[in-house]
């Protein structure tokens, strides 16, 4: 996103992030472009995580102070533990429930400044946050990491308390009337917050303050902020949507930086990113699989085995990423084998994704399809083999191989489901070769298209300026 001269000191606002890096980085590359147009920030966080908000504070030290308050503690959490990383998904509602409680020290922090907070910019899963905006007289608006469709479904079942009928298997199709197009997914598609929430399981408390987060959300914000672009969703964009209580949804993605020299976004890198393009480099364009799910993803064994014999069959050569949680499941020998045959690397932590997806060689990226690895490819015109786990990402799935087309399907997804190796590794050799010309053309002209969007006189730099203009009316 290409920024603006600063100018003179503006309005004063709050950004709470959330405490995972999928959620964070995104809210924090956009307090950076804020920030950039010269809004003061006060950013939350805990002492764990302040190291996240170095590169902000080290562009921006005039623009952003953190506000830096203990973790709550919470008899779910160990002590010390403060960022969902390589934590089980489960623990998200845990998280949730637990950062509510940092809304009183925050009220009570901010009555006592003497600039006021004029809006206030939170994660939608902290949708605690609205209701303290009202409480300031500030305006709140809910970011969501994730794109249109990704943030409407969990808050369209949480509004109406979709049910599975009784003797219905995970076949059974749940439709979402008030969403252009109607779309149907299955029950294994539907986010697993929101069956561990039907299913009770987590107390009563935790489950309720999940609920209500998302109402508060639809019920008490003035405005969504999505990391999203209309070349991507503008069908979403243009509707007027019940699921996200008929706000105004300000599209200002791709928020990432282009380039990240030092590959540490996010995190120390487990392999240095000039080491990996240098390994790169030895490949023709193009004909490099990328693999990563994220840092959450858990893969059991039988998934990774089918995935270490899908790539070994299919001669495809890869970088696998293998976040901390699941260094165990790569089968052994795997990483000799394909290192020796010099055409395979195993990455074991955090990867430098966004330079080694814009490394010529990379032609293909398996991706979860998390919001935050599917903006990162769009905009390095890298497609996308679709293998949605949870969450938003069977939505993010169809969205990409159906309507956008920069992706095809590498298996059917989700937890715990290996896919049929053979199979699999055919997919993966049909996309480097000559069938998957016509999905790489399209990713190409995405990647031109994001490129536009946040330049000047495109549309997401156009609604960036607009939502500043209208917090410094709040003045």
């Amino acid at each position: 996103m290409e920024t603006a001269a600063a100018p003179t000191p503006g309005p004063h606002v709050l950004v709470i992030p959330f405490t995972a890096q999928g959620h964070a980085l995104p809210l924090l590359d956009f307090a950076a472009l804020l920030a950039a147009r010269g809004l003061r920030l006060t950013v939350v966080t805990t002492p764990a995580n302040l190291p996240l908000l170095s590169p902000l504070l080290a562009a921006q030290p005039a623009a952003v102070r953190p506000l830096t308050i203990p973790f709550p503690s919470h008899p779910s959490l160990p002590p010390g533990l403060e960022n969902t990383k390589s934590c089980a998904p489960e623990s998200f509602p845990v998280f949730i429930h637990a950062l509510a409680s940092l809304r009183d020290p925050i009220l009570a922090w901010a009555r006592s400044q003497p600039d006021p907070v004029v809006a206030v910019i939170a994660d939608f899963f902290c949708g605690w946050a609205q209701p303290l905006a009202r409480q300031l007289g500030a305006a709140g608006i809910v970011f969501t990491p994730s794109g249109v469709l990704g943030t409407a479904f969990p808050h369209s079942l949480f509004r109406r308390l979709v049910t599975r009928p009784a003797g219905c298997g995970d076949e059974f199709g749940v439709t979402f009337p008030a969403i252009p197009g109607q779309p149907t997914y299955q029950w294994r598609e539907i986010s697993m917050m929101y069956k561990w929430f039907l299913e009770s399981g987590f107390e009563d408390k935790v489950r309720e303050l999940v609920r209500q987060n998302f109402l508060w959300n639809l019920q008490e914000s003035w405005a969504f902020v999505s990391n999203t672009l209309r070349a991507l969703e503008g069908r979403y964009l243009d509707a007027s949507l019940e699921d996200m209580g008929f706000k105004r949804i300000w599209a200002v993605g791709p928020v990432a930086p282009e380039t990240d020299p030092a590959g540490t976004r996010g995190g120390e890198a487990a392999v240095a990113a000039a080491n990996l393009s240098a390994w790169l480099d030895a490949f023709p364009e193009g004909s490099v699989l990328y693999v990563c799910f994220g840092s959450q993803a858990v893969l059991t064994p039988a998934v990774a085995a089918a995935l270490a014999e899908a790539l070994e069959r299919s001669a495809v050569p890869f970088v696998w990423v293998v976040n901390a949680g699941n260094s165990g499941v790569v089968p052994e020998g795997f990483e000799a084998r394909a290192a020796a045959a010099g055409r395979g690397l195993v990455v074991r932590g955090w990867a430098p994704q966004v330079a080694t997806l814009r490394h010529a060689a990379v032609g293909w990226f398996t991706t979860h399809c998390g919001w935050n690895s599917v903006l990162e490819a769009a905009a390095a015109g890298v497609p996308m083999l679709a293998w949605p786990m949870t969450a938003d990402q069977f939505a993010n799935a169809r969205l990409l191989v159906d309507e956008v087309r920069v992706a095809v399907r590498a298996c059917v997804g989700g937890f715990g489901v290996a896919p049929d190796p053979g199979e699999l590794a055919a997919v993966l050799a049909d996309a480097v070769g000559e069938k998957g010309r016509d999905v790489r053309a399209r990713a190409g002209e995405l990647a031109a298209e994001a490129a536009r969007a946040v330049k000047e006189g495109g549309s997401s730099y156009a609604d960036l300026e607009g939502l500043v203009r209208e917090i410094r009316k709040l003045c």
